[in-house]
């Protein structure tokens, strides 16, 4: 039977260590199944992530644990190293679009259709904003006897052009919080086009920064200072 989050919703932690699994899995697929200490550095990206946590190594364990339980995580063993990787479309029961939707979204927070279109392009390319719609509504339609919804459409902020989108992997969100706090940040809350530029930038750095170090784990070498740095 799928995941049910109004049963066992997911808490923050594992839904920012679900989310970075899915990422990496599709932006940086030769440095994946990943690490613990890869998975918290993704994790913790200052970059495309909001809010920006501080995920402890012993945190992101047991939400990897929490995780397998609910057979959305998979561990994987050798002599020399434990990795971990997702198994979120089969476990939830959706198509692999939708899985992308809905981990841009624990990643990133509420976005907008348009916003999850240009956030998706390393994941998954989509033809047009109809078709990330579409996928949208599947979600937010979901029959009860295979978990119900697992995103909301928020009401419009003032100011704002489109309504954005939430999920609910973490249990109902507070539709009057999120409007409120959208509210506060006007149309500022939409990244320009310079700020995506520069977030992508980093996240390729970070990217780099796990490659690099992986293969030096591999190699039995320590790591230059430059790729362990923050």
């Amino acid at each position: 039977m799928p995941f049910d989050p109004r049963n066992t919703p997911l808490s923050p932690v594992e839904a920012r260590v679900l989310a970075t699994l899915m990422e990496k899995a599709r932006t940086v697929p030769d440095s994946y199944p990943l690490t613990l200490n890869s998975l918290v550095t993704g994790c913790n990206q200052k970059s495309s992530r909001d809010p920006v946590m501080e995920v402890s190594e012993g945190e992101a364990q047991e939400a990897l644990d929490s995780l397998r339980l609910k057979t959305l995580s998979v561990q994987i063993s050798s002599t020399r190293s434990t990795r971990w990787e997702h198994n979120f479309p089969r476990g939830i029961g959706v198509p692999d679009q939708s899985a992308v939707l809905l981990a841009l979204l624990m990643l990133r927070g509420p976005q907008t259709a348009g916003e999850l279109r240009i956030n998706s392009e390393r994941w998954h390319r989509f033809a047009d904003i109809s078709s990330v719609e579409a996928f949208l509504d599947e979600l937010r339609e979901r029959s009860e006897e295979k978990g119900g919804p697992l995103v909301v459409q928020l009401p419009r902020a003032p100011g704002a052009r489109e309504q954005r989108w939430a999920h609910l992997l973490c249990g109902p969100v507070d539709i009057s919080a999120l409007a409120t706090a959208s509210a506060s940040t006007g149309a500022g809350s939409n990244a320009s086009a310079l700020q995506q530029r520069v977030d992508a930038l980093e996240a390729e750095v970070a990217q780099l920064r796990a490659t690099v170090a992986m293969l030096c784990e591999s190699l039995g070498v320590e790591p230059p200072a430059a790729a362990t740095a923050e």
